[in-house]
């Protein structure tokens, strides 16, 4: 039987996570092979103790949930957190700027951070849910021509989620140029396989296991 668990960040944001949650998703996703973990930047040190051996990538947030934060402050947080032991960085963009039509702002703080990555995994959660359709194009091909690696619809914080209509909408624009990760209320297999389908290349969820156990009774 062919696995999902490549396609799966397994993910702890919650603002109340404590160690041993921590500690736990990370054996889960060693034990299922999900392709990384994510947790909040406090824990990343930690992750990286209980990781370094494993082929689980070590993922975290910056500028997460809001993005409204300075540009020089994305760039000193993406660089600390790399020299932690981070290996994928998913960024929140600046939403107000965005709208304000600040495209410079945009594409200055999405350079930034690539630059800070090393090499390693950028992925810009343009917050799908706060913006128009014309918003999303120009967001989505900014993360692109600044150079980075996913578009990521969410945080999973705000008032929705990943929808089939955004990722196809952010396919059309990228086409195979960059990955698409759909992230927020993705809690099922059946939510999982549409946005699949739709053209996701990763999927955020802290229902992983859920999700790969009913992928197993279907399969």
């Amino acid at each position: 039987m062919k696995s999902i668990s490549h396609l799966i960040d397994h993910t702890l944001l919650k603002q109340d996570a404590q160690k041993t949650e921590v500690e736990n998703i990370c054996i889960e996703a060693v034990n299922h092979n999900f392709f990384s973990v994510f947790i909040n930047p406090v824990y990343v040190p930690f992750a990286v103790s209980l990781l370094n051996d494993s082929n689980v990538k070590i993922g975290t947030t910056v500028g997460f949930p809001l993005g409204a934060d300075s540009v020089e402050f994305k760039y000193a947080q993406s660089r600390f957190l790399i020299h932690q032991g981070a290996e994928e960085l998913d960024m929140v963009i600046n939403i107000g700027a965005l709208k304000d039509g600040n495209i410079k702002t945009i594409e200055e703080e999405i350079s930034r951070v690539v630059s800070a990555s090393e090499g390693n995994c950028v992925k810009v959660i343009i917050e799908t849910c706060l913006l128009n359709d014309k918003e999303k194009l120009i967001a989505s091909q900014i993360a692109e021509n600044s150079g980075a690696s996913f578009i990521k619809t969410s945080t999973g914080f705000s008032h929705g989620g990943a929808t089939v209509y955004d990722i196809k909408l952010i396919k059309e624009a990228v086409g195979e140029k960059v990955g698409i990760k759909a992230s927020g209320g993705i809690k099922s297999y059946t939510d999982f396989d549409k946005m699949v389908k739709a053209g996701a290349s990763r999927i955020g969820t802290s229902s992983s296991i859920k999700i790969i156990k009913e992928y197993a009774r279907i399969n």
